[in-house]
């Protein structure tokens, strides 16, 4: 009996986001988790300048600028005879382990989109919310999920309105808190800040990042993940806790210490359990996201209120993140997730597919 063809997985890394050297972490660990039993792995790098990259030198090149064994190549896939292609290669689904802008921002969704290539993650739409946290905590709000306190602003409001923004920042925020860039991830940009002048230094300092921050109270708990899996319905993981070796769990404690406690499962009640996993998956559905998320969570000291503080679309998959820990934790290895992401992408895709994307009136009123 023949065996069936293995399924090619082009797997996109790299990019032009702060974000970058995290993207070449977890996309090391895809493709090494990857079963080549089962698939092709085609990497495609894409440099800081915007150059794609393809073949298996394409890693090698972005961490060293050395390598020959890879090809520059167009950035548009193309539809040929119902197969998907990029130059050279011929591509089953795309995995792509783009962090930050221009990788779960829906940027890079959209393309796919318009090469219906099937990719795993969220959507454009989903991506986008997920990754702009002013609209994502509009959502959640709009969801009746609870999280904490805000105040969203754009670069230019911060130039024209200094003086009303800081006195609703006095007033409904206070200190300590967080600023942060609306539109990045891994925490880059965050700032703690405990009186108005370090908040005014960290607005700035998030304003170099993205045109739109927002400040946000500083929340007195612990600090609980929850990893979702599924497109339209969709299931969470077991809890996990995070004890940061720092402050809070900033880049350095995410990505280069690796030494902040992960305690799997979250030492919680079970009652506080079932609340973070019901609200990790409202939180999921309320962005409209599909396939893959992690809801992060603080638990509140003396209230013990669960709030929901945001949802990464594409999280780390380094092997010290905690999304695919948190799924191991519940049963399901490594290399199962990554079999099941891309089950979840083909099965998306083909229902994106049966929607109809064109219309033909009874009457050619356009002539």
């Amino acid at each position: 009996m023949r065996q069936p063809d293995k399924l090619t997985v082009g797997v996109i890394f790299g990019g032009q986001s702060g974000e970058h050297e995290v993207s070449l972490v977890s996309a090391q660990a895809v493709m090494a988790g990857l079963d080549r039993k089962k698939y092709r792995v085609v990497p495609i790098g894409i440099t800081k300048t915007g150059h794609w990259l393809i073949g298996t030198d394409a890693m090698k090149y972005l961490k060293t600028g050395k390598g020959s064994r890879y090809k520059e190549e167009a950035i548009l896939p193309e539809v040929v005879k119902k197969r998907r292609q990029l130059p050279q290669s011929t591509i089953d689904v795309i995995f792509p382990v783009l962090h930050g802008p221009y990788g779960e921002d829906g940027t890079i969704q959209g393309l796919l989109e318009l090469a219906h290539l099937p990719y795993v993650g969220a959507g454009v739409l989903g991506s986008a919310c997920g990754m702009d946290k002013v609209i994502m905590k509009a959502l959640f709000q709009n969801a009746k999920l609870p999280g904490p306190k805000y105040v969203p602003l754009t670069k230019s409001e911060w130039s024209k309105k200094r003086k009303d923004i800081i006195s609703k920042i006095r007033s409904q925020i206070g200190f300590p808190n967080f600023t942060k860039p609306a539109n990045l991830g891994s925490s880059v940009g965050i700032m703690k800040c405990r009186s108005l002048n370090e908040t005014v230094r960290g607005l700035n300092t998030a304003f170099t990042y993205d045109r739109k921050a927002l400040v946000e109270e500083a929340i007195d708990g612990r600090e609980v993940e929850c990893s979702v899996l599924g497109n339209n319905n969709p299931i969470a993981s077991v809890p996990g806790e995070i004890v940061p070796n720092r402050e809070f769990y900033d880049y350095e404690a995410k990505y280069i210490d690796g030494d902040s406690e992960l305690l799997l499962p979250a030492p919680i009640t079970p009652t506080q359990k079932k609340i973070v996993r019901q609200l990790a998956v409202k939180a999921f559905l309320a962005i409209d996201c599909a396939g893959l998320a992690r809801v992060d969570f603080f638990i509140e000291k003396g209230t013990n209120r669960v709030l929901v503080n945001e949802i990464n679309t594409l999280p780390g998959f380094t092997s010290i993140s905690m999304y695919p820990k948190l799924w191991s934790a519940s049963g399901l290895a490594y290399p199962k997730l990554l079999d099941r992401l891309i089950t979840l992408a083909l099965e998306r895709h083909r229902e994106r597919e049966r929607i109809i994307s064109s219309y033909q009136p009874s009457k050619n009123w356009y002539l």
